[in-house]
């Protein structure tokens, strides 16, 4: 095994993991967990990040116009080696990148858009199957690149290319599990369930500071975060919110925050709306301090999802306390299970308002999110699995 270097306590770790994922210049849930994996692996074992610095064409990424903007404080840990060098159209970075990483014990392809795929192919065949690699799944099927033919062709081949030079796989649940191996052919054994962990870097503000510095006054307050897209169901919300009881409208402000996507019909559906007075929209992509702010402010986490594999909202609402509406479909039902700030409903208009209802009868609670979700434990996962399939074992742990 490589030498991880010195870790906590002056003791030398043995092992030495890279870990292959954006950084955050195209950033994303994905960005922030490959800082948060690596750091927490730190603690356990050497950590070498290579990073996308050039992902993709930059016009072809739908956040284009943020690109290497600071929207983030987070950081990696001073002990992860960091290596920001992938360029989508430099093999010479591809083959720099192999250098980088000949001396670990295991690679980590975080996955989660094929447009990467002939950059993780590259560093794939150069490593000739000499370290094992893993393939961590944060979204199983993208549908917009499946609902572009030649994109959609592109991602079927490369993809197919990377699974079959990797050694096993990693999803955030069972269900995931289920459906990478029926997608993909991959036998049961070769998948393990890590969990996703709590996204618990943001700044908890007081409800009436942050309230105010969004300019917020009404006394119950909707939160719906991330990037707009269809299947996150922001129509179902506005929908569900105007529905509200006239006692429960009036004293309650829907937010929908998130970058537009392919869903700017959602927008259009909130400003249109009857009781658009009441709803407020934030459509970009907010920095990590207004991030805390809309939390903060917020008594309830909606996600009316028609499909998820996970989501990493969903690990901000939990770190923030707020009760959770989440539609009971994909992986949302396993990460949120043990969290007793969650509701599930079926995905319709009535159900959503009655969960809303009932959260705005009993506002004011918090709950604690699960232990089991700690980056220590995800990292001690992690840890268990990497020692498996060095050593020669293929079992999955879970």
């Amino acid at each position: 095994m490589a030498s991880g270097g010195m870790r906590s306590g002056g003791v030398v770790n043995e092992m030495e993991v890279a870990i292959l994922g954006p950084s955050a210049r195209f950033l994303s849930g994905v960005s922030y967990f490959t800082m948060r994996l690596s750091n927490a692996l730190s603690d356990l074992m050497g950590v070498k990040a290579v990073l996308f610095r050039k992902m993709l064409p930059r016009r072809l990424f739908l956040g284009w116009r943020r690109v290497g903007r600071e929207l983030t404080s987070l950081r990696f840990d001073e002990r992860v080696e960091v290596h920001e060098i992938l360029d989508w159209y430099n093999p010479l970075t591809w083959l720099q990148a192999s250098r980088i990483v000949r001396d670990v014990d295991a690679l980590i392809l975080q996955w989660w858009t094929s447009s990467v795929a002939h950059m993780y192919l590259a560093v794939e065949v150069l490593n000739m199957k000499r370290k094992p690699v893993v393939v961590e799944f944060h979204e199983v099927v993208d549908p917009l690149e499946y609902s572009i033919l030649p994109i959609r062709a592109y991602s079927r081949v490369a993809g197919r290319l990377v699974r079959g030079l990797a050694a096993h796989f990693v999803v955030h649940s069972s269900a995931d599990r289920e459906l990478i191996g029926k997608a993909y052919g991959i036998e049961r054994e070769r998948i393990t369930v890590i969990p996703h962990g709590i996204y618990d870097h943001y700044e908890r503000i007081p409800k009436d500071e942050a309230r105010a510095a969004i300019g917020v006054e009404e006394e119950f307050v909707i939160l719906f975060f991330g990037l707009l897209r269809p299947y996150k169901g922001v129509r179902y919300l506005v929908k569900a919110f105007e529905k509200l009881p006239e006692g429960v409208l009036k004293e309650s402000r829907l937010l929908i925050v998130g970058e537009p996507w392919e869903d700017r019909e959602s927008i259009e559906l909130a400003r249109r709306s009857e009781v658009k007075d009441r709803i407020t929209v934030v459509d970009r992509y907010v920095s990590d301090d207004e991030v805390s702010l809309y939390f903060s402010a917020s008594d309830v986490l909606v996600l009316p999802y028609t499909r998820a594999s996970q989501s990493g909202v969903a690990h901000i609402g939990m770190f923030f306390g707020l009760p959770i509406i989440a539609s009971e479909v994909g992986g949302l039902k396993e990460s949120l299970g043990k969290y007793e700030g969650a509701r599930f409903v079926e995905l319709s208009v009535e159900e959503i308002a009655e969960g809303l209802t009932e959260v705005f009868e009993r506002r004011g609670r918090r709950y604690e999110p699960p232990k089991e979700l700690s980056w220590g434990n995800i990292a001690r996962r992690w840890k268990n699995l990497l020692e498996l399939l060095t050593s020669g074992e293929s079992g999955g742990t879970g």
